[in-house]
């Protein structure tokens, strides 16, 4: 059997989540291969076919359901989670409806967000997440979405929220926010995607009972940031849904992937859960 490649972002409630996976305190007859990057790589790496388990954002949902199936463990989802459109200006909605805006990628579920509320017809550009704040503060940008631990230091730079695309999403459908998935192709099969599953909540469930054993490999990966602010992002994002979404969380989650498909034009989705509960 081949080591399974796992992909997942160096983001606090990612690594914190998986420490124990991928340090060996949770058993999982696989052997792993984990590859840390940027959530929008990890999107285009999953449309490239190239992981085999993979945290995903929504948007991208519609171009790779064909092949993957999502795990009702190990996402981010919830209430006061969104991502928070930011501009240098102290500036309202309408100021930016036709001004350019940077975004964390084409298919992450900030630019869904956006794309979704409608109002943004402005250009968009595509930066790293971690640039951009500094787009904005260099003046090479007016406006972006941010998201991860920008929602917590966005105001040391500086900067002004115009919208929470979070709380209205919140407003208009009553329901909490998906951002993220575990994703892990069909093709594995569904007794190694229930061992999985139920790995990741054990990986979880550690992590909870002694955060200290996962604090310097969150930290390593965390880089700059402060140790308050990888506090607040892991209670911020880990949330009970990432434990298990539930009914609640997979209606959230269906529902805005069938929302992403409309927008890319894809009438028919492939089911994005598996029958029942692994």
């Amino acid at each position: 059997m081949h080591p399974l490649s796992l992909g997942i972002s160096p983001c606090p409630n990612d690594t914190f989540i998986f420490h124990a996976l991928l340090s060996g305190l949770v058993p999982l007859p696989e052997t792993i291969q984990p590859r840390l990057q940027d959530v929008e790589e990890l999107n285009k790496l999953a449309i490239r076919g190239e992981l085999d388990v993979t945290k995903l954002s929504i948007g991208v949902l519609p171009f790779v359901l064909e092949e993957y199936v999502l795990l009702r463990s190990g996402g981010a989802l919830g209430f006061g989670v969104g991502p928070l459109l930011v501009a240098r200006e102290p500036l309202g909605v309408e100021d930016c409806r036709n001004l350019p805006i940077a975004v964390p990628g084409r298919y992450t579920t900030a630019n869904l967000l956006l794309e979704l509320h409608g109002a943004f017809q402005g250009p968009r550009r595509e930066l790293v997440f971690d640039q951009v704040m500094p787009a904005l503060t260099a003046a090479e940008c007016p406006c972006g979405v941010i998201i991860h631990e920008g929602r917590f230091t966005y105001r040391e730079k500086g900067l002004y929220k115009v919208l929470d695309l979070g709380e209205w999403w919140e407003r208009q459908y009553e329901i909490p926010l998906p951002l993220g998935v575990i994703a892990a192709r069909r093709s594995l099969g569904r007794a190694r995607i229930a061992a999985l599953e139920d790995a990741i909540r054990r990986s979880l469930r550690c992590a909870r009972l002694s955060p200290e054993s996962c604090r310097d490999f969150v930290r390593r990966y965390a880089q700059e940031m402060h140790e308050d602010v990888i506090e607040r992002h892991i209670e911020t994002f880990v949330t009970a849904f990432s434990l298990d979404l539930g009914p609640a969380g997979e209606a959230a989650v269906s529902m805005l992937a069938h929302k992403a498909a409309a927008l890319a034009g894809k009438d028919v989705l492939p089911a994005p859960f598996l029958p029942g509960h692994a």
